[in-house]
């Protein structure tokens, strides 16, 4: 299994340029060693300053991005990944992943121009989002990388078991976005009450659950100085406390699937 440094810091959302920079500035600061950003989020460029203007060697950042759903054609992948290096102004990307299996992606065309991305060092590693078993087990018998990662909508509410057990047996990371359930944990009333026995913040224990997962790297979204730290080391659960929020019934989406239908 590929390591991937965790926490990631995720910068969905974090599209203005300054505020974008020096966020990625102090996370780095702060100890964060992997940034996830995509062609998608508009904020490449902005990313690519914030490590750049930080102390910490790019070879010690795990630093990976997404290719538009809308430029997922073989011509289309090779293209704007070149595009995508020039915003970041780097030479490569230690992961390159299929952002979502929607629009221009056909498996037998996309998946080998990831290959080539891999075969002339454009990337470290090649990975998918929002793959479910059967995409994963098509993927895996199209490209010739490993599949490093699975980035998909993780958080005690959507725990993603099935695809969990089929990452672990094949040795793909689940990188989880949304961990923190867009900041609406507290409503959520296990996570709530295990956050007041604590005097921490429910998304704390979210982010605490996914990170005690073997084989999960959480990537929680924060700007201000005071959410990096407090993401950056979210407090260790008791078993009592994991086995409460392994028995959370309930289910809920937070981001749209974009009309597949996805395995909870």
């Amino acid at each position: 299994m590929t390591t991937i440094p965790s926490p990631g810091l995720g910068t969905s959302g974090n599209d203005e340029p300054d505020q974008c920079a020096e966020t990625i500035r102090t996370a780095l600061e702060l100890g964060y060693r992997h940034v996830d950003t995509a062609q998608m989020y508009d904020n490449e460029a902005a990313v690519g300053d914030g490590i750049a203007a930080s102390d910490v060697p790019r070879e010690e950042i795990f630093l990976a991005t997404k290719v538009h759903p809308t430029n997922l054609a073989a011509e289309d992948v090779a293209r704007t990944a070149d595009e995508s290096l020039d915003r970041l102004g780097v030479d490569a990307v230690d992961l390159f992943y299929v952002h979502w299996p929607t629009h221009a992606y056909d498996a037998e065309a996309t998946l080998p121009a990831f290959d080539r991305l891999a075969a002339t060092g454009k990337t470290e590693h090649v990975g998918v989002s929002n793959f479910t078993v059967d995409l994963l087990a098509e993927a895996r018998e199209i490209l010739d990388a490993p599949i490093a990662a699975n980035q998909v909508e993780m958080h005690p509410l959507l725990p993603q078991d099935d695809l969990l057990a089929y990452c672990r047996e094949h040795d793909i990371t689940v990188v989880a976005y949304a961990p923190l359930l867009q900041g609406e944990a507290g409503d959520v009333d296990v996570l709530a009450d295990v956050a007041d026995d604590r005097d921490v913040s429910p998304e704390a224990v979210s982010l605490a659950w996914l990170a005690q997962r073997d084989g999960v790297v959480p990537i929680p979204k924060a700007t201000g100085e005071s959410h990096l730290r407090a993401n950056f080391d979210p407090p260790a659960l008791t078993d009592e406390e994991v086995a409460r929020i392994d028995a959370i019934e309930r289910r809920e989406r937070r981001v749209d699937p974009d009309g597949a239908a996805w395995d909870a």
